[in-house]
Parts: structure tokens; C-alpha cells; sequence
């Protein structure tokens, strides 16, 4: 069963495990950080499944879910450190599918992902619809893993289509070069975030019509690299 799995969760670290493990498991995932982020990505990607922190910024879990609940019937698994009774029945009010609390296994995560993802019957092998994700003349398919740049299929590293996955999902948004490194799962290796600028480097000469003056990838000083470009 492979799914496309949505993963809102503010702990970077956090984050990163769940998205490692669900690759394992033969999944593919997006990773977002709060929960504007998290109701954009939804309604955009239309996920398999949302894996749910209720602590995010900007709007909390429960109030992701109530909005995800009152336009689709994306499958909710809620994690939270919260596990007050009252915390537990409201997520399940509001809809969600299954609740886990703080701290859990890697594995019963999947677990429990598995047994949600069954019981709803949506999964990528059982949908025909376009996945791709699309921004700044770009289509980046995560479940077919294949990058196109105005209509041209472009060969990348799993690294860089990591990379313009995270910035075609939040075109505009600034990212730093540790935030990037992270999705280039650099954080269990002798990686720096100078690689990072390598990444950039490579990307530009696949995407740009003059790698050395930019237009869709760009360098914000001081600051890290964004995708020029809205959501197609």
C-alpha cells in the first residue's frame, strides 16, 4: 500500500523521523510547520492521510481538522503530547480518524497509519489522479518521482527533487539552509548545510535558462533560498 502522507508537525526532528519512516514503509510524503501551511498543503496535494500535530503554530490541530473535516474526508491521524480525555474526544468529534499521544514508536506510528490508510481505502495505487505539484513553470510528482520544468522532464538527485518538492509546496516561502539540509535527510550523515548551496548550484543549471542570473530559484541574503513563483 503506498500512500502520499501529509505531515504537520512543528518539531523539525519530529518531522523528519516520521517522513524517514514513512519512505521506508514505500510511502511518500510533504512536510509542513504550521497549520496554515498544513490546510494550504491539503487543499493543494489532496494527501492520502494527515498526520496531524495538535501544538502547530499559526492554527492549532484542532482547528486544521475542523477545516479539513468541513471540505473533505482526508483521513486525520492527530499526534499529540496532550492526552487529557477531553483533548482525546474533541479530536474525535472533530473527525479524526485515530489519535495518537507522546512519545510513540516509530513503528506503531506506521502501524497505525497502515490500519487507517486500509480501513479508508485511499492509497495512490487506488487513485488515477494527478499528484504532481506544480509552481514557477514546475511539476514535481512525488508519487511518480519525476521533476518537468515547462513541460521538460528533468533528471535530478534524490536530494535535489527533495528540495524542489519542500519549495514547490510553499512557493514564495523562504527557506533556510538547514531547513533545506533536512529534507535532503542530512541529519545523520557528515553533511554541512554548505552542501546545501551545492544542491542550489546543481538545481539552477537543470531549471534556469542562465544558471548565473536566476529567475526561479533565488537567493535571499543572509537568509537561505526561495521558488519565485505561485502555485499553478
Amino acid at each position: 500500500m503506498c500512500a502520499h502522507v501529509l505531515v504537520a508537525e512543528d518539531d523539525e526532528m519530529q518531522a523528519e523521523l516520521i517522513r524517514r519512516s514513512l519512505l521506508t514503509e514505500g510511502h511518500t510524503a510533504t512536510v509542513v510547520h504550521d497549520g496554515a501551511a498544513a490546510i494550504t498543503a491539503a487543499r493543494q496535494l489532496r494527501p492520502d492521510l494527515v498526520v496531524l500535530d495538535l501544538m502547530l503554530p499559526v492554527i492549532d490541530g484542532f482547528g486544521v481538522c475542523r477545516v479539513l473535516r468541513g471540505e473533505d474526508d482526508i483521513p486525520v491521524l492527530m499526534l499529540t503530547a496532550r492526552s487529557t480525555e477531553d483533548d482525546v474526544l474533541l479530536g474525535l468529534e472533530l473527525g479524526a480518524d485515530d489519535y495518537m499521544t507522546k512519545p510513540y514508536s516509530p513503528r506503531e506510528l506506521m502501524a497505525r497509519i497502515r490500519t487507517v490508510l486500509r480501513r479508508s481505502g485511499r492509497n495512490s495505487e487506488s487513485r488515477q489522479e494527478d499528484t504532481a505539484v506544480r509552481a514557477a513553470g514546475l511539476s514535481v510528482d512525488p508519487a511518480r518521482h519525476e521533476v518537468r520544468c515547462d513541460g521538460t522532464p528533468v533528471d535530478c538527485t534524490p536530494a535535489e527533487f527533495e528540495i524542489l518538492l519542500a519549495m514547490t509546496t510553499e512557493p514564495e516561502r523562504v527557506f533556510s539552509r538547514r531547513q533545506l539540509l533536512q529534507y535532503t535527510r542530512g541529519l545523520d550523515r557528515a553533511s554541512t548545510e554548505r552542501a546545501v548551496d551545492v544542491h542550489i548550484m546543481n538545481l539552477r543549471r537543470k531549471i534556469e535558462a542562465d544558471p548565473r542570473k536566476p529567475v526561479r530559484l533565488l537567493t535571499v541574503f543572509g537568509v537561505g533560498y526561495k521558488l519565485r513563483g505561485g502555485r499553478a
